[in-house]
């Protein structure tokens, strides 16, 4: 299980997620959803929003937004969309995939978008942490006593 932390990147983990949703929607078409591509847009455009915000304050903050490699991070930035979520990229991801299940009708495409959470937690989130917490100390370790990890 170790070999498939930090291994793929988050954002072709997304696509391969939005993959096996289209194929999960298509072979279960008894579990439809109403038609709601005003929810899906919402969704994937609050997703997309929140994850160009982590983005943009990382460039910011001058720090690496590659990753594979937490150990190239130059800093910890606790500011902007960082107050309030240790992961706004990666929530802004899993907001997205909720959309695109809202967007393909798929009840069972939406909850297996749900598994996109523990997925980067074990094998993105906590291996990034514990770089960090072994880069910044007790700093890091401040960061995370006052911020979530999701929300």
């Amino acid at each position: 299980m170790k070999k498939l932390e930090l291994l793929i990147p988050p954002v072709m983990l997304v696509f391969i997620f939005m993959l096996l949703m289209s194929v999960i929607s298509q072979r279960l078409e008894l579990a439809l959803l109403p038609a709601l591509n005003e929810v899906a847009f919402i969704f994937a455009l609050l997703g997309a929003a929140i994850a160009i915000l982590g983005v943009l304050s990382f460039k910011q903050a001058k720090t690496t937004v590659n990753p594979t490699k937490p150990e190239n991070s130059t800093s910890i930035v606790d500011t902007g969309v960082y107050r309030f979520t240790r992961n706004p990229m990666y929530l802004g991801m899993f907001l997205f995939l909720i959309g695109f299940g809202f967007y393909l009708s798929s009840l069972p495409a939406l909850i297996f978008s749900l598994l996109f959470v523990p997925y980067m937690t074990r094998f993105q989130i906590l291996p990034e942490e514990r770089v960090l917490s072994e880069t910044f100390g007790n700093e890091y370790k401040s960061y995370q006593h006052r911020v979530r990890r999701w929300l």
